[in-house]
């Protein structure tokens, strides 16, 4: 029986983690070869699947064939010869060709380990991004490229620069032990944050989202909050995942342009999702004490529950701001809170706040500290001229092209209109 290449896909991407964490443990850690070997399984599963259907055991047909693919790679590198004896002799050869006895049993699915280890400490942060997507996420190289709109060379030097430090840093798949357990899963779900933020606003180019980056960030975090549920901070970043994504079908007009929140057609906004993250939100709450991804699911919450951009209860915004610069004192998040305070002040109170943010180098010659600044200059309308070059000025910054456009036309308008 055929199978669906899009069920195939999903099912591929759950498997993913769990054929390599099988893997590396039989293996005693070799990830490098161990992921290579995965990914060549996932491809022939990939072509297979769709024209002779699931095997009874997709799981450990996955591991079967990585097996093999490990086992040749070996043989075919005489200067690993050693290394094949030492398999040969740690693992028995059929023991790698035959089905694996662990691979449906849940409670060996390593995929927790396997998330710290691509988030190791060790590897840069877009070295953590992108191997968390090609191992954990099961993405190729070539969609990871596409997503982050670099060439695949680029991409896959990357990944394999990340790969070799992991094997120069000897880190296994294995829980942290030595009480950084905490440090280790907030850096995991900043790597998915992260993801998250490139999909619904991509960094660059002629879309302003790629969803699919989005759609796996919330896949992956809906796995690990799987496996910690008692997690209340992982809880919170799915709600803020949830509640923000809900607004992506809004967020562009018919020809592919920038629609900012406040113009946005809510009945547009995907009411299911929107249930979700707050029913979570709502759940996580009453855990104890809140944390950012929680505070930032909160605020995503007040916009979800106006009804139109006027209903919006922006004192409490501000409130939420607050606390979240106390978790987290950043630009960006100080930016956000000054937009908040102009909607409640007035927008000469939050032009005032910009004047600060402005020395700060993080945030100086960013694109979005212009566009907020040309924002409240348009709403205090005492000088459209400056808020037509302020937009332009931001315009000229951004790396987006549907950003830049909307910034253009902004800084058009407001010129047609004084």
């Amino acid at each position: 029986m055929n199978t669906p290449a899009a069920a195939v896909e999903g099912l591929l991407r759950e498997l993913a983690p769990q054929a390599l964490g099988v893997l590396v443990r039989r293996r005693g850690g070799s990830f490098d070869a161990c992921e290579d070997a995965v990914q060549d399984a996932l491809l022939a599963a990939a072509v297979q699947w769709p024209a002779d259907g699931l095997p009874a055991n997709p799981l450990a047909w996955l591991v079967t064939v990585a097996g093999r693919r490990l086992v040749d790679q070996v043989r075919s590198e005489a200067a690993r010869r050693r290394r094949e004896e030492a398999i040969a002799l740690a693992t028995p050869r059929s023991a790698l060709l035959a089905p694996a006895a662990d691979a449906a049993d849940p409670a060996a699915d390593d995929s927790l380990a396997l998330l710290f280890l691509c988030c190791h400490p060790a590897l840069s942060v877009p070295s953590r991004i992108a191997l968390t997507l090609r191992a954990v996420g099961g993405l190729s190289t070539a969609q990871i490229a596409a997503a982050f709109l670099v060439p695949e060379a680029t991409m896959g030097q990357r990944i394999s620069r990340a790969k070799q430090t992991l094997k120069a840093t000897g880190g296994g798949l294995t829980l942290p032990a030595d009480g950084n357990g905490a440090e280790r899963l907030r850096e995991v779900r900043h790597v998915l944050y992260l993801i998250f933020n490139e999909g619904y606003t991509a960094g660059g180019g002629e879309e302003l989202t790629a969803p699919r980056l989005a759609a796996e960030a919330i896949r992956l975090t809906r796995l690990l909050l799987r496996l910690t549920p008692g997690d209340a901070e992982t809880a919170g970043l799915l709600a803020l995942m949830l509640l923000t994504d809900a607004r992506r079908g809004a967020r562009t007009g018919p020809y592919g342009e920038l629609v900012p929140l406040e113009e946005q057609d809510r009945g547009r906004w995907d009411g299911e999702l929107i249930a979700e993250g707050l029913e979570l939100l709502a759940s996580t709450l009453t855990r104890g004490a809140a944390g950012p991804y929680q505070v930032q699911a909160a605020i995503a919450a007040v916009h979800s529950e106006a009804a139109t951009a006027r209903d919006t209860d922006w004192p409490q915004v501000l409130a939420l701001y607050d606390l979240l610069l106390r978790f987290d004192a950043n630009p960006v998040v100080a930016l956000n809170r000054a937009v908040a305070v102009a909607m409640v002040h007035g927008p000469a109170a939050g032009l005032a706040l910009l004047d600060d943010l402005a020395t700060d180098k993080r945030l100086a010659r960013h694109h979005r500290l212009l566009a907020t600044r040309a924002h409240l200059l348009a709403r205090l309308g005492t000088d459209p001229a400056a808020a037509a070059h302020t937009y332009r000025l931001a315009a000229s910054r951004t790396t987006s092209a549907p950003e830049r456009r909307y910034l253009t036309a902004r800084a058009r308008h407001l010129l047609a209109d004084s």
